[in-house]
């Protein structure tokens, strides 16, 4: 249990900071949609958003990711508007209620472009610009750090787990061609996107592989249904399962974690980085 720690330290021109390499970032999901597989619908005012945005910073979230459509198995698209019309005024009212680093959950440009006007410093594209490459303009022009994760159309693999290095490298590659600069470059093994039940299973083994391309790793595990069938029980009590992949997801390199329940994963990544981060500094002396 040796991953690489990568250092980053991100100011923002609104004072805010956000800083790599000493623990683990716990990001609180913040989902304003009426159909999301977990919590649909319980946030879909911008008081009731406010209101989780408030609570989950109390519970220790380092930053809140804030979404407008549903990824689930089955959703429905919306439109650019719509997505807009869902997060942009809630990314203006947490940005006035919570002092912490915001990032947006779109593929689209349009909507990350307003979402970074409105206050927003990160973007989080689901499908690593290859649904639409002006997104990494987007993000290069305002030099704002973007989570690029594993997607496929179509489950057409190969070689299950090198394909989704290859994949990522290329989205990588996306990045760099936009002008992004590899300190603002994060990665998502996108579990529980275009992989099945084993698939999911087999890539929480090799994190560590994603941890050795050059860049910090988002996992992000929380609730999702590799977990409930594994455990046969309902998207809100699967936290014992969440923890466990976030414990393994730690160990392995991800230095950031997107979860819903956030006091619970601050606990987990605290005591799981307690191990990890104190072999990783008896590493930099040994070095």
């Amino acid at each position: 249990m040796n991953p690489v720690v990568y250092h980053r330290r991100y100011r923002f021109a609104d004072g805010l900071e956000l800083s790599l390499g000493e623990r683990t970032l716990i990001m609180g999901i913040l989902n304003v949609t009426p159909d999301s597989f977990s919590d649909g619908g319980r946030f879909d005012s911008v008081e009731t958003a406010v209101r989780r945005a408030v609570e989950m910073a109390e519970e220790g979230a380092d930053l809140i990711d804030i979404g407008g459509e549903s990824t689930r198995p089955g959703h429905e698209p919306v439109t650019a508007e719509e997505e807009q019309r869902r997060v942009l005024p809630v990314i203006e009212a947490v940005r006035r209620a919570v002092p912490l680093p915001i990032s947006v959950d779109t593929y689209r440009p349009e909507t990350a472009e307003l979402a970074l006007r409105a206050g927003a410093h990160l973007l989080n594209d689901i499908w690593g610009l290859k649904h639409d490459p002006r997104m990494g303009q987007v993000a290069a022009r305002a030099g704002a750090p973007i989570i690029l994760m594993h997607n496929r159309k179509q489950r057409d693999y190969r070689e299950f787990v090198p394909d989704v290095l290859a994949d990522l490298r290329e989205s990588v590659a996306l990045a760099r061609a936009a002008g992004i600069a590899d300190d603002r470059i994060w990665l998502d093994p996108g579990i529980g996107f275009a992989k099945d039940y084993e698939e999911n299973l087999a890539l929480m083994g090799c994190l560590g592989e994603l941890n050795a391309l050059g860049y910090p790793v988002l996992l992000a595990t929380s609730r999702k249904t590799f977990i409930r069938r594994t455990l046969d029980l309902p998207a809100d009590d699967v936290v014992e399962g969440t923890g466990a992949t976030t414990a393994l997801g730690i160990a392995q390199g991800c230095q950031i974690v997107r979860v819903h329940d956030v006091r619970a994963m601050k606990r987990v990544a605290a005591m799981t980085d307690a191990i990890v981060y104190r072999q990783a500094r008896h590493e930099d002396v040994r070095s």
